[in-house]
């Protein structure tokens, strides 16, 4: 839970990064161009994810560069308190719905109560400065198709990092091999203006990149100890970090409709907490009643225990 949410605020990190930036789509790139750098170097040291998972690498690669050409188009047509809500807010539930049948784990009542309140909570901070016009309407469905890729990777991550065997080296392949692909197609659009904003925040890059990094290196761990749609939510508390990051070093004001949403989320936090402490108790008491089976009469087979 604390690193899932550690994890929250390292992403809202990278996040406003990228928000203070002139040009948000370029800082992107950047980001995920120091993000390659710094998973280049960390990887000498780490061994290769086991082959059952490199189909997930390979697929998360190709969807992740949807995401972010996704993720520049939004930016580009809409405000980014508006979008961003929208592109978090929407693929927990999608995940959450697509987790049974997928992967066997269906969330139970208390663990909807936490999802919707966290996902509620997110897109009513969307709502709360909704913009109208066509630009919006464009922008929204540009964060609508990018909140289906992001609960598409989610998922396909989620299993992919079960079967690496480990979770680092295949979040850090992910960042490796998909950063060029990004950066070419950015280099093909934009070849002087990529290497002007590279030279004059490349410092920013560093350090969006190591928060991007951490950020969903922490998320892809917790998916291998922990329900991947409960995990999808706690992530998206992100925005929570983001808000506060917004007001107290960009300066930004808050609405008052955005604490109503902002509060949503923390009750969210909370019932998932609490789920996922229910949820450790009882494997837990599971794994001591199979000792006891396996040290028990009937497995000792002379009617008594051993001590």
């Amino acid at each position: 839970m604390v690193l899932v949410l550690l994890a929250a605020l390292l992403h809202a990190s990278w996040n406003a990064v990228v928000k203070s930036s002139p040009d948000k789509f370029l800082d992107v790139v950047l980001v995920t161009s120091g993000a390659a750098a710094l998973s280049g170097v960390i990887l000498l040291f780490l061994p290769a994810p086991e082959p059952q998972s490199w189909p997930y690498l390979a697929a998360s690669v190709i969807i992740h560069v949807g995401y972010f050409v996704l993720l520049g188009a939004a930016y580009r047509f809409g405000d980014m308190s508006h979008v961003y809500p929208l592109m978090r807010g929407v693929p927990p539930l999608l995940v959450a719905v697509a987790s049974g049948p997928l992967l066997g784990e269906r969330p139970t009542f208390g663990s909807w109560c936490g999802i919707l309140l966290i996902c509620g909570g997110t897109l009513c901070l969307s709502m709360v400065r909704r913009q109208h016009g066509r630009a919006a309407a464009g922008s929204t469905a540009l964060a609508l198709m990018n909140a289906v890729v992001i609960a598409t990777y989610t998922a396909v991550d989620g299993i992919g990092v079960r079967l690496s065997g480990h979770a680092a080296a295949y979040t850090l392949y992910v960042f490796l091999f998909g950063a060029p692909l990004i950066a070419g197609w950015a280099l093909l659009r934009r070849p002087t203006t990529v290497l002007e904003h590279f030279w004059s925040r490349w410092h920013f890059a560093l350090l969006g990149g190591a928060c991007s990094v951490a950020a969903y290196t922490l998320t892809l761990w917790a998916m291998t100890h922990a329900p991947i749609a409960l995990v999808a939510a706690l992530r998206e508390t992100a925005i929570m970090f983001g808000t506060a990051i917004s007001v107290l070093l960009l300066g930004e004001r808050l609405a008052w409709g955005r604490y109503a949403a902002i509060a949503a989320i923390m009750m969210g936090a909370i019932v998932l907490r609490l789920r996922l402490v229910w949820m450790g108790d009882s494997l837990c008491k599971q794994a001591i009643h199979r000792s006891d089976a396996r040290t028990g009469p009937a497995a000792l087979g002379d009617g008594s225990y051993r001590r």
